[in-house]
């Protein structure tokens, strides 16, 4: 698969030097789209079989197919070209510098200067993902799955029974320790090889940013939000306290709270549980509702294929295949074959979480234009398609959109402090803490400053005490590695500071919409219907990767990336929990 430079598109060499450099750009660039969206197309559909039905055929197939990939977008030939082409950027459309710039980024994932390292990272990241989606977790000796954890840890108030279930959620981080050891590196080996320091260095690049520039960003959000966070923190231990008739903590026990890692804290609100709403709901009607909300809104329908290809639910009772259980959406061939991956029931979180995962799927629709080049068929950056996830996902929180699809009884009257203090816990305030701060400054270390095999866990649990106020319900020594638990941590690495990111993002986007366009109160919103929503949405999407994020999202709401919109959407709460922490220890330390 390697391109001759001197007969690149079948023009002599000498031919192309006497072109005018933007002609020659355009010539590299339309072959380089062309290739990276078959081969695209080829890895995605082989990782979809890999991750929809684990066994070592597709294993197999998604390595190949990762190979062959890697291939062409790692080709020394189009490296060299696009670092020539790129020299010249000054005589160059700024649409053609992003996709040289693309170019770019997508080689330093597997860069055939050096193919022997490029084979060893697909074959060590396919054994990884496939002992990451086939693991079968055990309580009392009976297979467990992840959302029979979720719903243990939501529903049990016992501590002995909750601890066995929160260390039982644990097993899987032995199993993957070594793998993600040999993939620091691999991944770091691959980032080298293109100029980047390390491989968390590579990923904060897709921003235009330097990982010191990245970290800076996430401590200037966790610094302006930790008076909020510290007040619910509070409450929060002492709340627990009370429910479990125990002393009250400085740290919060890990094993207290519903979420395996603490990255959301669910359960405290029993006003704000929706999910008895959903009695009676089957799960196809929560992915229709949640497709309707967009149609709603003036979008088109999901593509046919999507209802036949995706997989939707979870894999029934005695079936042996297994699947990953994180839920996702999945563009495969960068054109109209959409589909997503999650296992629905008929719940609250799985209404909110479909509504996210069809916001990427519209996200694909809309940039999938003639305006944007396959290459920049993505978010204007990583945080933009999470977050438009997220802000449908807060949209559909709002009371009156749940009245008006029917979950809740047009005669529901709920306390509007129970509905911003579940906001505050479940999607926000400790999820800051968690993905600016618990994951990346751990993979900033692990990835860039060679954190040493021996003091991995120890250096995770520092994280989690230090910035989020949590510890282990007993100590975790490093024959464990608690980090690899987390999904992301393994096959979509050197990431989650982007949901950190999304977070801040769909606050002031949210924001905007309801002061700007509907003209109502931020925290009682309704976009059902709303055509104007859908227009502005459309606008913002459509335009992919072309444009840098800073400009896009200037031009859409008038600021910067800013927490100020989600400082203002809660400032009734933090009245409230001064009174109510008012003599109480603020804080762990």
């Amino acid at each position: 698969m390697r391109l001759i430079p001197a007969l690149i598109l079948g023009v002599p060499l000498l031919a192309q030097l006497a072109a005018p450099v933007q002609d020659r750009a355009d010539r590299f660039l339309k072959v380089v789209n062309a290739g990276y969206q078959s081969l695209y197309y080829v890895a995605s559909e082989a990782q979809w079989a890999a991750a929809t039905d684990v066994k070592p055929a597709h294993d197999a197939a998604a390595e190949w197919a990762g190979k062959a990939a890697a291939a062409f977008n790692g080709n020394p030939a189009l490296i060299t070209e696009a670092r020539e082409l790129l020299g010249h950027r000054r005589e160059l459309k700024e649409l053609t510098v992003r996709q040289l710039e693309r170019v770019l980024l997508n080689a330093a994932e597997g860069p055939m200067t050096h193919p022997r390292l490029v084979a060893d990272r697909i074959a060590a990241e396919t054994a990884q993902n496939s002992t990451l989606n086939s693991f079968v977790w055990k309580l009392e000796g009976q297979p467990l799955s992840a959302n029979q954890i979720d719903e243990l840890l939501a529903r049990s108030t016992s501590l002995p029974e909750r601890l066995k279930v929160w260390e039982a959620s644990k097993e899987n981080g032995p199993a993957l320790k070594a793998g993600l050891l040999k993939l620091r590196d691999l991944r770091n080996g691959c980032a080298n090889a293109l100029g980047y320091p390390d491989y968390f260095a590579l990923q904060v690049a897709k921003y235009g940013l330097s990982t010191d520039e990245m970290m800076a960003y996430n401590r200037k959000f966790r610094a302006e939000l930790m008076p909020l966070y510290l007040q619910l923190h509070t409450w929060v231990k002492y709340e627990m306290a009370k429910k479990y008739a125990q002393p009250v903590p400085k740290a919060i026990p890990a094993h207290w709270i519903n979420n395996r890692w603490s990255q959301n804290w669910t359960g405290f609100v029993k006003a704000v549980d929706f999910d008895p709403y959903f009695k009676g709901w089957q799960p196809e009607r929560i992915v229709k509702t949640a497709e309707a909300f967009y149609t709603g809104l003036g979008f088109e329908p999901l593509p046919a294929s999507f209802w036949t290809k995706s997989d939707l639910y979870p894999v029934k009772a005695g079936d042996p295949r297994k699947k990953n259980s994180h839920a996702s959406c999945w563009h495969l061939d960068l054109d109209t074959d959409i589909r997503s991956l999650m296992s629905v029931e008929a719940n609250a979180q799985w209404f909110e979480t479909t509504h996210h995962e069809l916001g990427h799927g519209y996200y694909f629709m809309c940039y999938t234009n003639a305006t944007v080049p396959p290459l920049l068929r993505d978010g204007a950056n990583p945080s933009f398609h999470e977050g438009m996830g997220e802000l449908i996902a807060l949209a559909t929180r709002q009371i009156p959109y749940l009245k008006s699809v029917g979950v809740l009884p047009a005669d529901y009257r709920v306390n509007d402090m129970d509905v911003l203090l579940n906001d505050a816990l479940e999607v926000a305030i400790p999820f800051m803490f968690w993905a600016c701060g618990t994951m990346p400054e751990w993979e900033a270390e692990f990835y860039g400053k060679n954190m040493p095999a021996d003091q991995m866990n120890a250096r995770w649990w520092q994280q989690v005490r230090d910035l989020q106020g949590v510890e282990p319900p007993s100590p975790r020594g490093e024959q464990y590695c608690d980090a690899a638990t987390k999904t992301h941590i393994n096959d979509n690495p050197a990431y989650y500071y982007s949901y950190g990111w999304a977070t801040v993002f769909k606050f002031q986007v949210h924001d905007h919409i309801a002061r700007k366009i509907l003209h109502q109160d931020p925290r009682a919103t309704n976009y059902a219907g709303n055509k104007q929503v859908g227009a502005f949405l459309k606008q913002l999407m459509a335009k992919g990767a072309t444009e840098d994020w800073r400009k896009v999202l200037k031009e859409a709401t008038g600021e910067d990336l800013s927490t100020r919109a989600m400082m203002d959407y809660f400032k009734p709460l933090m009245a409230w929990l001064e009174k109510q922490n008012k003599g109480r220890q603020i804080g762990w330390n």
